[in-house]
């Protein structure tokens, strides 16, 4: 087995729980007559939530493609690489997947700085690049700024404009409409991808009916958020409205655990899988957060499918990450598919006309007049996620309606407006 071979397996089944379907595929020797495989690269932190999704649903994906042919007679193969959440890492592993591994795409990663210490070298190495979890307004507006030079990349997850949309639409019909809140305190981790969710937030937040009393922005690094929520609570919000995703297991477990009154909504990126219920100890119940899907929850007539495949293979349901990195693989395949070549400017001009039902809704991308080329079209009709409730250890959809499975419960400690509690 070649060294590449060889890292791989170690990367993709080593560092992950992978299931024995998947470990017997990867095993298997290759035929001599075997067609070439084509190799696609994903860099993901595998020792966090989102970043393991990343890889597991690659390899479902993966799996799922080459049970029906492969593309155009050859099977894919993966070549993981653990980042480390390290842009440096990152940059190496790239490196190293398309010089060594001869890779035609590489897919993935969460963490904005990691996918903005990428996009040059993508431009550079001429490789296309779909990133799957991170959401920096700056993703696109790198393609944008100059989309001859930089055409090689994909937004293939929101913009955290488009986030923040997202929670102001989840706000208005749920929130406002339905529970009669009027204000919030919004609360973000300081990163990349929250600058622009916050000024999102402050844009669409007041026109959803929803009076934004204070923005307050914490280090990741931070061990203790009492003084931040007793601040918040001394606003008298109606909820606090957050932006977590580096972080998300210390702030939710305090919030329960000193019951903290106002009830917690918005991007909590992490509580999208059930591997968070375990890791807050429960101490999510009550926690809305916006995500790609969940559990039980229609988007489309593969998300259930997946979804189910996806929990029988790895024990934990998808985070947000899972369901569009494998819309993101299926992209690339039918790109490669349509256009019978590998080569990096056809897989680009594949990949610009895809019009694809994927787990998260119809998947396509913004053009070049769009000053988020190459992200993933937002709105009715395409994608527009769904939001999320942890009601007694399960994952509830309760917007947007077509979708909702529940109504909105919290825990005892949760203080509700008066028209709300008496609903």
């Amino acid at each position: 087995m070649k060294q590449t071979s060889k890292r791989r397996v170690i990367r993709a089944l080593g560092a992950l729980a992978a299931t024995t379907a998947l470990t017997a595929i990867a095993m298997q020797p290759v035929r001599a007559d075997t067609p070439a495989p084509i190799e696609i690269g994903i860099t993901a932190s595998l020792s966090t939530i989102p970043g393991a999704a990343i890889a597991n649903a690659a390899k479902l994906a993966v799996a799922d493609i080459n049970a029906k042919g492969g593309v155009n007679g050859h099977p894919l193969a993966l070549v993981i690489e653990d980042n480390q959440a390290s842009a440096t890492n990152a940059v190496s592993s790239f490196q190293r997947m398309v010089n060594q591994d001869h890779v035609v795409a590489v897919v993935g990663t969460w963490i904005s700085e990691v996918a903005l210490a990428l996009e040059p070298w993508s431009a550079r190495l001429h490789m296309p690049f779909m990133v799957t979890g991170a959401a920096s307004n700056d993703i696109s507006a790198f393609v944008h700024k100059d989309y001859a030079a930089h055409k090689y990349v994909f937004h293939a997850y929101f913009p955290s404009a488009f986030l923040a949309e997202g929670v102001c639409d989840l706000a208005h019909d749920v929130l406002v409409d339905q529970l009669h809140m009027k204000s919030a305190v919004v609360i973000s981790e300081d990163a990349a991808w929250t600058k622009p969710l916050d000024a999102g937030y402050a844009g669409c937040l007041p026109g959803a009916g929803l009076k934004v009393l204070k923005e307050i922005r914490f280090s990741p690094d931070t061990a203790d958020f009492t003084p931040i929520f007793q601040q918040a609570e001394a606003l008298n919000p109606d909820i606090i409205i957050s932006g977590w995703a580096h972080v998300g297991v210390q702030p939710t477990v305090q919030w329960a655990d000193q019951k903290v009154p106002l009830p917690l909504a918005g991007i909590n990126a992490q509580a999208g899988s059930s591997a968070f219920w375990k890791a807050t100890n429960g101490g999510t119940e009550g926690v809305i957060t916006t995500s790609t899907s969940a559990p039980g929850v229609a988007n489309t007539p593969l998300t259930i499918p997946f979804t189910d495949e996806y929990q029988k293979a790895y024990g934990i349901s998808p985070a947000y990450s899972a369901y569009s990195t494998y819309d993101a693989i299926l992209a690339l395949a039918a790109a490669m598919q349509a256009e019978h070549s590998t080569k990096p400017d056809a897989i680009v001009a594949g990949l610009e006309k895809t019009d694809i039902t994927g787990t998260q809704g119809r998947i396509t991308f913004l053009g070049q007049s769009s000053p988020y080329t190459h992200a993933l079209r937002f709105g009715s009709g395409y994608v527009t996620g769904v939001a999320i409730q942890w009601q007694s250890g399960t994952q509830k959809c309760i917007w947007p309606a077509n979708l909702a499975n529940a109504k909105p419960e919290f825990p005892g400690f949760v203080k509700l407006p008066k028209l709300a509690s008496a609903n």
